[in-house]
């Protein structure tokens, strides 16, 4: 089975996501915080899975596009979004099929870590996005994934390797460890403005749901959380 292959376990994937600490309790109320109001707001979920950030943005009155490049995922998603919520199959790594502009915000959510080079999905939010557009997304904590890789470098950019269980099986997964300099140079470089680089925590029931995630997230860095701004021209 090829490494990432969320076609291969979508279904397992998305039950989880729905309730683990990580995902409910910790990343998805912490990246919509973040997001801030979004009613009325055109909102391109990257990397959307199986919907669940795009269906609360959508209770929020935003007006939601979703993409991502498991066709699995993005069938899970039409089933709990409905068919007004636009949905495409793209690939972070290459150009987006959206126009220049086209909308107000970009969320993604843990989905940059599977991309060695941040230049062309980060230069694509910016050409999606109006002028002073906003980009808000979660990606691994550098320190997380330098515990994991084991003696690498931590400056270094490196791939590593890490195993799931999902509805039983044991997953294959890759992932790409940058540290934070590399990170902000990125943003700086596709014409963002830093807003807030964020390291927050679970919410309080993720003690009782899971005493042994919620040791983790509030005892190391996990995830990390960034919201920025496209810049004008001239700024």
């Amino acid at each position: 089975m090829a490494d990432n292959d969320y076609d291969a376990f979508a279904a397992a994937y998305d039950a989880e996501n729905e309730i683990n600490a990580w995902n409910a309790l910790y990343e998805r109320p912490a990246i919509l915080k973040l997001a801030g109001e979004v009613s009325g707001l055109r909102v391109l979920d990257a990397g959307c899975g199986g919907g669940s950030h795009a269906a609360e943005l959508v209770s929020r009155g935003a007006r939601v596009t979703g993409f991502d490049s498991s066709a699995a995922m993005l069938a899970i998603a039409r089933k709990r979004l409905g068919p007004d919520v636009a949905l495409v199959e793209a690939d972070l790594s290459r150009p987006l099929p959206f126009a220049d502009g086209g909308f107000d915000l970009v969320l993604s959510a843990l989905a940059l870590h599977y991309i060695e080079d941040w230049s062309q999905p980060l230069g694509e939010f910016a050409r999606v996005l109006r002028p002073s557009g906003r980009l808000v997304f979660s990606t691994h904590h550098p320190f997380m994934d330098h515990g994991l890789a084991g003696g690498a470098n931590y400056f270094a950019t490196y791939e590593f390797a890490d195993s799931w269980m999902r509805g039983g099986r044991e997953m294959s997964m890759r992932f790409w460890h940058r540290p934070l300099s590399a990170m902000t140079a990125a943003l700086v470089a596709a014409g963002f403005a830093i807003e807030a680089i964020e390291e927050p925590q679970p919410l309080p029931e993720a003690a009782v749901r899971d005493p042994g995630a919620y040791e983790k997230l509030t005892t190391a860095p996990r995830f990390l959380f960034f919201a920025a701004r496209k810049q004008l021209a001239g700024d």
